[in-house]
């Protein structure tokens, strides 16, 4: 019944915004179509902006300096948005904010309070893919771990004329309109003007090339600033000593442009984007000419059958097992061939299998189509489909091979490529294998 009443939210949102601007989307990677547990209000596996009926934008007005942050009038009022930057104990700088309508607000965060738009939790690998494939959790550990994302993350500033241009930076207002940095925060002066990083940073890639085209290529992460500057990577995530200015690139997020919060990573996708872009439709007809093509398994000799996904995420669930007790495709992830699941070849030492096609020996991995569509790029009409290894989620041809060959922020100062589907790291090279059906 839950399920039942977050499908009819979500028509009464789409609804809602039928004549609406839309400015973009944010999607979690790890996620294929909606949140593990479901999606609930401000908390899901995507976020759409829309522009908003009435601006909630700000600028930066003026700046002074004051002995204590806590006391000064723009801290207290709880109607003035600003920043205070705390440079010792008898010494602060508070930058205040005045409203500006030609602009729109959106915050992402950890917190649940009311000025965070997108909550956004720890993306947890272990627990997705277990939900995913229907294994228990056996590391409850790394579940029951302290979020490494800040309550208040980040803000993004649409303009409202040009809705094109969406400029990220670091750091959310909290519900008395304040950011605070401490004095342990990175931070420094400029001039006249003063600037800081958060604890854990907020990192941005823009890719090159025209993300929706398939033509793209990763680009270099950077760090965004308080005031939205970009700087190369610390040393570690929260080394005290700041990065170099980058003057060649600025916070505007292009179509395709990926936000780490050290916890969860952000597509940004937008709104022009996303229309030339593979929709849920597209990925459906993808599924059932892949079964109108009747794939056989050489073993048991039955069809194969990729189950639909439906919006219900309670009707996918039922699918995917149902298809999972009968007719559920497998792939050799040495070689790709698909087949059915069967004991053929099966080493119970190593638990690896011989595939009964090529003789070839490796693992063997549960196929499952990736439907988050705002993940996908162009491919050719007829695209040869692909699977990742090990988490076996299936995408085209240039979708696989772009995610295979993106770096994401890992550990403190790691980077490794996944499957945007689930968060799951790759293994193996290149990371991915071509299927081939019989």
């Amino acid at each position: 019944m839950v399920k039942r009443s977050d499908a009819t939210d979500s028509k009464k949102n789409n609804s809602k915004h039928e004549n609406a601007i839309k400015y973009g989307e944010l999607i979690i990677l790890g996620y294929n179509g909606q949140l593990t547990a479901g999606d609930k209000r401000r908390r899901r596996s995507k976020f759409v902006l829309w522009k908003r009926d009435v601006a909630n934008g700000i600028r930066r007005s003026n700046h002074y300096v004051v002995p204590s942050p806590q006391n000064s009038h723009a801290v207290l009022d709880k109607n003035q948005h600003s920043i205070s930057y705390t440079l010792s104990r008898t010494e602060a700088v508070i930058v205040e904010y005045v409203n500006d309508e030609a602009t729109d607000m959106f915050q992402v965060g950890r917190s649940s309070d009311s000025p965070i738009d997108f909550v956004v939790m720890d993306t947890n690998a272990e627990k997705n893919a277990a939900a995913v494939n229907n294994v228990p959790i056996v590391d409850s550990k790394k579940t029951a771990a302290a979020s490494t994302i800040s309550r208040f993350a980040c803000r993004i500033i649409c303009d409202r004329d040009n809705t094109n241009i969406a400029r990220l930076y670091a750091a959310g207002f909290d519900s008395s309109r304040n950011i605070f940095l401490g004095e342990k925060a990175t931070k420094w002066k400029d001039g006249e003007e003063i600037d800081a990083l958060t604890t854990n940073g907020v990192l941005v890639m823009h890719p090159s090339g025209k993300f929706h085209k398939g033509n793209t290529e990763p680009g270099i992460w950077l760090e965004v600033s308080v005031c939205g500057k970009l700087f190369s990577l610390r040393g570690s995530r929260s080394a005290q000593l700041k990065g170099d200015m980058i003057d060649n690139s600025d916070n505007i997020l292009t179509d395709g442009t990926l936000i780490d919060l050290c916890g969860a990573t952000l597509l940004w996708r937008s709104a022009e984007g996303l229309s030339l872009s593979p929709s849920r439709e597209y990925l459906k007809k993808l599924i059932e000419r892949t079964n109108r093509e009747r794939p056989t398994c050489p073993v048991g000799l039955y069809t194969l059958v990729f189950p639909h996904h439906s919006e219900d995420h309670a009707a996918a669930v039922a699918s995917s097992e149902l298809a999972d007790i009968k007719q559920q495709p497998y792939a050799y992830l040495q070689c790709g061939h698909v087949q059915g699941r069967h004991a053929w070849g099966l080493n119970k030492d190593s638990n690896s299998r011989t595939c009964p096609m090529c003789l070839k020996v490796g693992g063997i991995a549960k196929l499952s189509m990736g439907i988050e569509a705002s993940f996908y790029v162009q491919d050719k009409e007829k695209p040869d489909l692909y699977a990742f290894n090990p988490c076996g989620h299936v995408a085209t041809e240039k979708t696989v091979k772009f995610w295979s060959n993106v770096g994401i922020p890992y550990g403190t100062n790691g980077f490794e490529a996944f499957c945007p589907f689930c968060a799951k790291l790759l293994e193996g090279y290149p990371g991915y294998v071509k299927l081939i059906f019989n």
